[in-house]
């Protein structure tokens, strides 16, 4: 049923199905190719061109399309990677405890004690930008924000009585991990992973924009900003359609992490 309280987690829901859509199906719902010049640079939008063109004449609605395949691509790439990461690691580290979570913890909180932003230009600057690389530097400072706030909870429902009387009932490992830490984890790693999604797409878009993230002549959102600031200056505004696109990735998914979270608290309470 329908209601005034999940209008807006519908609506966020549409929208990231729409865009998920289009960067999956790009060849079919863009009218241009992204690299095809069909206009004069910084085309006005109109009939043909909904968006208006770039700085040498490529359809920037097209462009805008193929560059959601690379921001989305990599953000849910790299979160999923680090998801599965992170949450090893804290699990390993929260049943182990001894000297692996030490070294683990001082490892997490050394990597964090660096802005990301300047530990990823530092890495790029030492690994080259490529697409791998991208996404092997935002793995590890994803997995490391997974981790810390994963070895918490993990540690938590480890140190709890069902648990040790798992353990003395003589479950294996893989028993407590599977049929007992993780479902009990499950909400603080779903709302953390869509929290950490939004992240990513934010980050891929700042070093983009920065020159060191996709490079040309593909794009991603970030990137398409900064090919097209420019244009702002001469009173032409359809160039903010990607940063606008940024937005509303990141607006969208944290509407449907606190829905999930509000929902999860109540059913708690109730319980």
């Amino acid at each position: 049923m329908i209601t005034r309280k999940n209008i807006g987690v519908l609506t966020s829901l549409i929208i990231l199905a729409i865009l998920g859509f289009c960067a999956i199906a790009a060849p079919l719902v863009s009218p241009f190719s992204p690299q095809e010049i069909v206009a004069n640079p910084f085309q006005e939008p109109n009939g043909e061109f909904l968006l208006g063109a770039d700085s040498i004449g490529r359809d920037l609605l097209s462009r805008t399309i193929y560059a959601l395949r690379y921001t989305l691509g990599i953000s849910l790439a790299v979160t999923l990677i680090a998801c599965l990461f992170g949450t090893t690691l804290a699990i390993t580290a929260a049943l182990k405890g001894g000297w692996i979570d030490i070294i683990l913890g001082r490892t997490v909180d050394a990597i964090m004690a660096i802005p990301q932003i300047i530990f990823a230009l530092i890495a790029l600057a030492a690994a080259g930008v490529s697409l791998w690389s991208l996404i092997a530097i935002m793995t590890v400072l994803e997995a490391t924000l997974f981790y810390r706030i994963l070895r918490a909870s993990a540690g938590d429902i480890a140190a709890m009585d069902y648990i040790e009387i798992s353990r003395l009932r003589g479950d294996s490992l893989s028993w407590n991990v599977f049929h007992e830490i993780l479902p009990n984890l499950a909400p603080t790693l779903i709302a953390e992973f869509g929290m950490r999604f939004a992240f990513a797409s934010l980050f891929i878009s700042s070093l983009s924009f920065l020159g060191v993230g996709i490079q040309p002549p593909s794009a991603d959102l970030g990137a398409l900003v900064r090919e097209n600031v420019l244009a702002i200056s001469i009173g032409r505004f359809s160039p903010l359609a990607p940063a606008i696109c940024i937005a509303v990735i990141a607006v969208s998914t944290n509407s449907v992490v606190d829905w999930f979270i509000r929902k999860y608290s109540i059913r708690g309470e109730l319980s």
